[in-house]
Order: structure tokens, then sequence, then C-alpha cells
């Protein structure tokens, strides 16, 4: 299998209302590009929360009791603690120090560091500093991505919205599937025989993760501004999953 991933460049700022399908169309026009069954449209979760208006200047916030504890606990602005508790069900771990942690189980399932809010690679407005909330709901955002390049383009697409995670028992973020629409997000190699003739048993690949990893490293972590990669000549991804299908539920978790 030979596979390529194309970065879509010169995309602009993204703006609070922005049509992000119309943007991704340029650039693949841009970049000489036109799209075919079966690619893959990975987009920077950034560029999602911007274009939905998800940044929340902090003069705006008032912090609550719990916020303010929380803040002096853990050495944080109660301004953005206020943000993480309102997108959490519950913290799950917190820590001093600097910077200081707050480990959380986020309104859509994922347990993760801040509810995932974000203050890098985002405008400071006339108040000062500003916060970038997750979308509200990432599948959705993909499978609306989704239809409106499949309408405009005439093909079959899978689309991943990506964002960058640490995970708990290695160091370093990596690239991970936060919203996934019209692909495969897990696939089950259950009952499926290796090499040797042995029936495989609990091998389940967070496929939509694996893509979104491979995107990351096109995308980069700080100022490369590529936002959006084509990664095609991926066969067998295309189906109907989500990135919701990747959250593991609470009662198989060994370690909350």
């Amino acid at each position: 299998m030979s596979a390529t991933l194309l970065p879509l460049p010169g995309l602009p700022d993204v703006k609070p209302g922005d049509n992000l399908p119309q943007l991704i169309s340029h650039g693949l026009t841009a970049a000489g590009l036109t799209l075919q069954d079966g690619d893959v449209i990975a987009v920077a979760q950034k560029i999602v929360s911007k274009a939905e208006g998800r940044q929340v200047a902090l003069d705006t916030v008032t912090p609550t009791a719990e916020a303010e504890v929380l803040a002096q606990e853990t050495g944080k602005d109660p301004r953005l603690v206020t943000l993480i508790l309102q997108e959490s069900r519950s913290v799950v771990r917190k820590r001093a120090g600097q910077p200081g942690v707050i480990v959380v189980e986020h309104l859509r399932g994922w347990v993760h560091a801040n509810a995932g809010i974000d203050q890098s690679n985002i405008e400071v407005g006339a108040g000062g500093a500003s916060a970038l909330l997750l979308p509200e709901d990432p599948d959705r955002s993909a499978a609306e991505l989704r239809g409106a390049l499949e309408a405009a383009h005439g093909v079959r697409l899978g689309v991943l919205i990506n964002d960058s995670f640490g995970r708990a028992w290695r160091v370093g973020t990596c690239g991970i599937a936060l919203g996934a629409s019209g692909l495969e997000a897990l696939k089950d190699l259950r009952g499926q025989e290796d090499r040797y003739g042995r029936r495989l048993e609990v091998s389940v690949v967070g496929l939509a993760d694996e893509l979104a990893a491979a995107a990351s490293l096109i995308m980069g972590q700080a100022a490369e501004g590529t936002p959006v990669v084509l990664l095609r000549g991926f066969p067998g991804v295309l189906g109907d999953g989500a990135a919701a299908d990747l959250i593991r539920p609470a009662a198989e978790d060994l370690f909350r």
C-alpha cells in the first residue's frame, strides 16, 4: 500500500461564521488537487472551534466559588477554571504547580486536561486574554463538513476533526480524532487470523485515531499554519462510524 498526506497551504485565519467547506475547496484548488472517492480530509479542531464561535474573552467570565477554590489549588486563572468546569462533568485529578493541571471528564465523555480549552494560536481581543473551547459536538461538525464537501465535489469522503491529546501513561501529546464522519472509526479485527493461523481475540484498532495521528505530523503543533490535510491511499477506511465510538465506557475504565 502507498499512501499520501497532502497539506493545503495558504488557508486564511479562520473567523467566527466562516464557511469551512468553501475555504477547504479554495485550498484544494490553490494546491492543484481534486478530491477522489475514498479521500479523508483532516481538519484541525482549532479552526472548527473558531468558525463555530467558541472563543471566549476571559473578561466576560465571572468566576464561580468552586472555580476560585480550584484555581487557588492549581495556580490557574479562576476565569479559565470556570470555563473548564462549565465544559466538564467532573474533576478526575488535579495538580498544583507551574503549570497546574486539572484533568476532567468532558461533557462529551473525553478524559483530558483542562477540558481541552486552549489559549495558543488565537487572537487576543481588545479586552485581553481569551480561550478557545472545543466544538460543542465534533461528530456533528464533521458530518456537516463532510456533507458539504461531498455535495460540492461529487465524491465519497471521510472527515476527521483532529486534536492533540496527552496520554495517561506516556509523555507527549499525540493527534487523535475528536470528531469523525464517513469513517470506520473502530476497526474490529476479532475473529480474523494472524500470519500463523491464530485467531485474534481482542484486537480492535482505533483507526480514526491512527489517521488523525498521521495528519497531526503534517499539521504541526506550533506556528506551522497547516490546519487541513488530505489523506489519500488508505483503503477500507470509509464507513459509518463516529469519534464517539472511541470513548471507553466508564464501566470498562480500570483507572478511574
